[in-house]
């Protein structure tokens, strides 16, 4: 009799859902799509910018509003507060995140196509992991920006956290920050694994328990006899003929 935790350990090795490998290849599509797609707005008002400025954060890029203006406008006034410019050089993470992305795509599609439970857990925790240290280095990134000020700078501001969701006054900016369509992807692709896994932790463990159960039923019911071997009812039953000898 096997112990629970060997069961568990038996039941890592068993192959995914089918229809969780096409749900898997379908969930690389956001995920791709979130390499290109733009993942973050910041943006500011001021009375003396009617028209705003912004820009976009992408996940090898930063974009500004206003065909660029806009964040050359943002590092001028930075400049002004000692706050670090703005650019892909400041920023490594914009170097590695693309790759980072596409190399969990490439593992996802390698579950979908050869996993089993065992390397759909793996592949959840390495994808919780990754996406869950770019988030966190993100905003210690917003961070630094807020608070390593040069204390050169010709303006003097308390040190402060950049906006991250939502509205937040600064100085006699008002600053938003908007999660966009990138970062949704992200989302999308991540609940659906997440999803697939505890759908196989759960109703998955269930299968292989029951499976488990006929297995053991059919190897404790008594062999069917072989008819070849068993004698017929004919022969049996039949009387020997009286001999009929003087």
């Amino acid at each position: 009799m096997k112990n629970p935790i060997q069961k568990f350990y038996d039941f890592l090795d068993r192959p995914i859902f089918p229809s969780a490998r096409i749900v898997l290849a379908l969930l690389c599509i956001p995920l791709g799509l979130s390499i290109s797609a733009p993942l973050w707005r910041i943006s500011m008002e001021a009375p003396q910018y009617p028209k705003g400025l912004s820009m976009e954060i992408h996940s090898y890029s930063i974009e500004g509003g206003h065909d660029g203006e806009d964040l050359r406008e943002i590092n001028t006034l930075n400049h002004y507060i000692g706050m670090h410019h703005l650019s892909e050089e400041e920023i490594p993470d914009l170097g590695w995140m693309p790759f980072a992305l596409g190399i969990l795509l490439i593992l996802t599609l390698r579950v979908a196509a050869i996993g089993n439970v065992r390397g759909l857990v793996d592949h959840t925790v390495l994808m919780t992991y990754l996406l869950g240290f770019l988030a966190v280095r993100f905003i210690y990134r917003m961070w630094v920006y807020g608070h390593d000020l040069d204390p050169r700078a010709p303006f003097t501001v308390e040190p402060f956290m950049p906006v991250i969701i939502g509205t937040k006054e600064v100085a006699n900016f008002t600053t938003h920050g908007t999660p966009l369509i990138g970062t949704y992807y992200i989302l999308a692709f991540a609940t659906g694994v997440g999803v697939i896994t505890i759908w196989h932790l759960i109703a998955g463990r269930r299968a292989a328990a029951r499976a488990e159960r006929l297995a053991t039923t059919d190897s404790k019911a008594p062999p069917k006899p072989d008819s070849a071997t068993q004698p017929s009812v004919a022969s049996v039953d039949a009387e020997p003929a009286p001999s009929t000898g003087g």
